[in-house]
């Protein structure tokens, strides 16, 4: 039997209580300086390392900690930075880290995408300009902390070259060769050092290498392998993928490295079959990812260990066989510590990062004869008791779910005819304005809401309060000169989560956070059970704004492919069951705004294009599921009633027929940090229904000026019709301060308006 060790690769920044959040926002406000806040990161890195040592773990990853996103740390180490930020080579300083992820007063923020299909974004680097250069190696500075302070021998992290060159921007298709010879010395320095060092091996992630590749990508892949074993002989290389099945499967266990790490969960059926028709190379490593790194659910250990069995048996002269999470555990919470409140029958049933670990080493222990008393039979016991609770088996859920699908989700009429029906009830100017949703959510929201889940202040109160925070902002919006307004989701923590809470199916966690962007952490929810309306969740706030002015309010809901991607989602059904069960209680939520008179409705699906599987030939079926749940949400209103959806922070160019499947009469995209990238696509296709491309980015602390948004609208206009444009932000205000929100807005209203004049003089000529 092959030598069984365990391992991690990758841990958690956050801290157990948002720690690494409120220091990095706590050195952004100026309420502590820089030395305190390395000296709280550093308190927080450690902690993990050590709490991976106290697990038993033999395989500790290091570097996987960041200041802010791990990508951008790949740029700054080689000092990729955006021209804007007037970079003069060297160190990359703290203040210039922080305005490429969220801007300056003198420059935009540099783009930010998901990484591959989860709800994690990174900041996408930007190439060209300055030549790279090493700056810092972060891997070094990271594994002699471990070693010096803590006594781990841990293995270095580094996002690989080929990815990097994947996810980053700024050059032509021609020139990625070009950018490989640049950076692959870099590369080799950074791991010489590291072996100067001592560190016997380095974790390399590459996940773009489950995406399709070409003979050409496998070739550059080739090359960069080949090169660093000839130049670096003194380090061993795991070479790590997850999300999918490796694509090349032969090509890349051929390649010369030390070892390949593999995803056997979201990965496994791809993964398993070629390691049975293939096998696994002598004398390599094979990091077997059989613990969930991306789902809070606990692992089947009876099952795992039939797997681990068979992975064994598969590969009889693998050199080591690493027992490890299928992914970094950055996607998953820290710890199950605390959460009381939970249901013993589904926390039974829970692993966060900590127990996944447990999990790990529990494996391992069991293959080396040395099991936990327990460990099974406990694991068989709980999630037993899940699969037989009655919340999971609704049969009139499941029954709705089955005659609804016996007919197709289709409005009454094509969008042209019922755009006649809009534009005759709303008679709302060329060039409408709006914006996606949400208002600042101040400290004094955030303080009232937690006063009244503490029981200090009744729901009368509470109400109250709310009540007047949109009035406020309705009052604003009118000033601001708003076509159509929102109520400003002043009640609402987070876009999933307020749902969640209101429907059955749905539990919550007291802190089980996740990191989505920067310090941007989300408390995901937890569909356990099977989804129904109970009662409605919105119409209350959004009628009240309503009655108090007589410009049309948007209906607010979060669409079911978002909440069903932004949330753990239970595994014994399969996803689109659970998004078609979403999308039914939904359409109760939307009928019941419309009789309440809120005939514009905004059904967000940003998380739409997050959910598409790593492999292209496999898109059109998720696509396929995915349409319909929103059709199903949204296609029983009547003509008049307008219902909208919003987009943000992916590429859509490649599914912008399904995002015309959706039938929204009208969408909003994000277009300003990707500098209009995306409007492109419309000069290949036309789109046909109501649009708007989001022209100023909510995410950056400045204010843009109005020149800024008239480029942007000048853009889309010379590819779009006019007549169904819309002029709105890139998403959200909700993190936004009252002062910037008010000037930004009103610049876009200012902005709409120059062009509205020029589209109705027509001294503007568009080429529709």
């Amino acid at each position: 039997m092959s030598n069984i060790i365990s391992g991690n690769l990758g841990y958690p920044r956050i801290g157990r209580n948002r720690e690494w959040k409120k220091a990095i926002e706590a050195y952004w406000t100026g309420q502590i300086a820089e030395p305190e806040l390395h000296e709280r990161l550093t308190a927080i890195r450690l902690d993990n390392l050590k709490t991976q040592q106290n697990k038993g773990l033999e395989v500790i990853p290091v570097g996987d900690f960041t200041y802010y996103d791990h990508v951008l740390d790949t740029a700054v180490m080689f000092g990729l930075v955006p021209e804007r930020f007037e970079y003069d080579g060297g160190n990359v300083p703290l203040d210039t880290y922080y305005a490429i992820a969220r801007g300056n007063k003198q420059a935009a923020a540099s783009e930010m995408t998901k990484w591959f299909n989860t709800n994690y974004h990174y900041i996408v680097p930007e190439l060209g300009g300055r030549e790279p250069q090493l700056t810092v190696n972060y891997p070094l500075e990271a594994y002699r902390e471990a070693k010096q302070v803590l006594q781990i021998e841990g293995r270095p992290v580094l996002l690989g070259l080929y990815t990097f060159l994947k996810l980053s921007k700024g050059y032509a298709e021609g020139e990625f060769g070009v950018w490989i010879d640049k950076l692959l010395p870099l590369y080799i320095e950074v791991l010489r050092e590291l072996a100067a060092e001592g560190a016997a091996w380095v974790q390399i992630d590459e996940p773009a290498l489950v995406t399709e590749l070409t003979a050409g990508d496998i070739e550059q892949v080739g090359l960069i392998y080949k090169t660093i074993a000839q130049e670096v002989p003194g380090i061993s290389v795991l070479l790590q993928t997850y999300f999918a099945p490796v694509s090349g499967y032969q090509q890349v266990t051929a390649l010369p490295v030390q070892g390949i790490g593999l995803d056997f969960v979201h990965g496994l059926e791809g993964n398993l079959a070629a390691l049975r028709e293939f096998g696994y190379p002598a004398g390599k490593v094979l990091g077997a990812g059989v613990i969930d790194g991306r789902n809070i659910w606990r692992s089947d250990l009876k099952v795992v260990r039939q797997l681990l069995d068979e992975i064994v048996q598969l590969a009889p002269q693998a050199e080591q066989i690493i027992v490890q999470p299928s992914s970094s555990l950055l996607h998953v919470p820290v710890s199950l510590q605390g959460e009381s409140n939970l249901e013993p029958l589904l926390k039974d049933a829970l692993a966060f990062a900590e127990e996944k670990l447990d999990e790990v080493v529990g494996l391992q222990a069991a293959f080396g004869g040395n099991d936990i008393p327990g460990l099974f039979a406990d694991n068989e016991r709980a999630l037993e008791a899940l699969a037989a609770a009655p919340v999971r088996n609704r049969h009139n859920v499941r029954s709705a779910v089955e005659q609804t699908l016996q007919q197709p989700a289709v409005r009454e009429s094509e969008f042209e005819e019922r755009r006649v029906k809009q534009e005759q009830k709303w008679k709302l100017p060329i060039l409408p304005t709006t914006t996606i949703g949400s208002f600042p959510q101040t400290k004094e929201v955030r303080s009232a809401r937690q006063k009244w889940r503490k029981g200090e202040w009744d729901t009368e109160r509470y109400d109250q309060f709310i009540q007047a925070e949109i009035a406020k902002w309705i009052r604003l919006q009118e000033d601001i000169g708003l076509d159509v307004l929102v109520h400003g989701e002043f009640e609402r923590t987070d876009m999933v989560e307020f749902f969640g809470e209101k429907l059955p199916g749905f539990a919550f966690t007291r802190g089980g956070w996740v990191q989505s962007y920067g310090t941007r952490c989300v408390k995901p929810p937890i569909i356990y059970g099977d989804v129904e309306f109970d009662q409605p969740m919105t119409v209350k706030e959004t009628k009240y704004a309503q009655s108090l002015t007589q410009k049309p309010v948007k209906g607010m809901l979060t669409g079911p492919i978002t909440i069903l991607n932004w949330s753990f989602v239970r595994s014994d059904i399969p996803r689109k069951n659970v998004a078609y069960q979403i999308a039914l209680a939904l359409r109760e939520e939307v009928e019941a705004l419309e009789r309440s008179g809120i005939e514009m409705i905004q059904v967000d699906e940003p998380a739409l294009r997050e959910g598409l599987p790593l492999k292209r030939e496999e898109w059109q079926e998720y696509l396929d599921w995915a349409v319909n749940a929103f059709r199903i949400a949204t296609s029983a209103v009547r003509d008049t009633t307008q219902i909208h959806t919003h987009m943000c922070y992916c590429e859509f160019q490649d599914i912008i027929d399904s995002i015309q499947a959706l039938d929204a009469d009208v969408i909003s995209i994000e277009t300003s940090r990707s500098n209009g990238e995306l409007i492109s696509s419309f000069e290949q296709q036309t789109y046909p229904l109501g649009i708007g491309l989001g022209v100023y980015d909510i995410h950056s602390p400045r204010v843009p000026s109005e020149e800024e948004m008239l480029s942007l609208i000048n853009r889309a206009l010379e590819v779009l019709d006019p007549q169904l444009f819309w002029i709105n932000p890139d998403c959200g205000l909700k993190t936004r301060g009252q002062e910037e929100t008010v000037a930004a807005l009103s610049h876009m209203v200012s902005a709409a308006k120059t062009y509205r004049e020029k589209v109705i003089s027509g001294t503007f000529a568009t080429k529709m």
